[in-house]
């Protein structure tokens, strides 16, 4: 008796699964969710990441930092314009024009390249800063993004002041020939 119950209940387990399962199973997927998932496919790829403001926003400091520190391309052309000033000065020209043609134009030159370092940094941290004014309405900047595009505009600033007193003299400028 106890084997008939239990082959009972299993055959009324059965069927009772088996009719739970074709009740709730059905091969038609309803029309309107194939629509919601399209839409959403299509937001996702046409919303911007903010992966291109986030390399500008590095690129900013980065360039910066160059500015302040010096560049390779600085250094070639603060060499190269010695070698001009070596090579123009001729042997009898005083003292302090010797050091303006050798050494002067050179610190200039290392002046300019800085200067023109931090001007694209500013320009380039500006623009990360103001993308979003122009972009897809609502969408909010990440911050992170903003801070380092802030220390790009920051790093600019103090290159293109350090750039121009360089450049004009104020900051470490040529010793007198006296």
């Amino acid at each position: 008796m106890a084997t008939n119950a239990v082959d009972e209940t299993e055959a009324t387990q059965a069927t009772t699964d088996e009719k739970a399962v074709d009740t709730t199973k059905s091969d038609e997927v309803p029309q309107t969710e194939v629509p919601a998932a399209a839409d959403d496919a299509q937001t996702k790829e046409e919303s911007p990441s903010g992966v291109g403001q986030g390399a500008a926003a590095v690129v900013s400091a980065a360039l910066g930092v160059v500015s302040l520190t010096g560049s390779w391309i600085g250094t070639v052309a603060s060499a190269r314009q010695n070698l001009i000033g070596q090579l123009e000065t001729a042997q009898n020209a005083g003292v302090a024009q010797q050091i303006q043609a050798v050494y002067g134009d050179a610190w200039q030159t290392t002046a300019l390249w800085g200067g023109l370092f931090a001007l694209i940094a500013l320009v380039t941290g500006v623009v990360t800063l103001a993308r979003p004014a122009f972009g897809t309405p609502g969408r909010i900047q990440a911050p992170w993004i903003k801070s380092v595009a802030w220390a790009g505009v920051s790093l600019g600033v103090i290159g293109l002041f350090l750039a121009v007193l360089k450049y004009t003299g104020v900051l470490l400028g040529l010793p007198s020939a006296s």
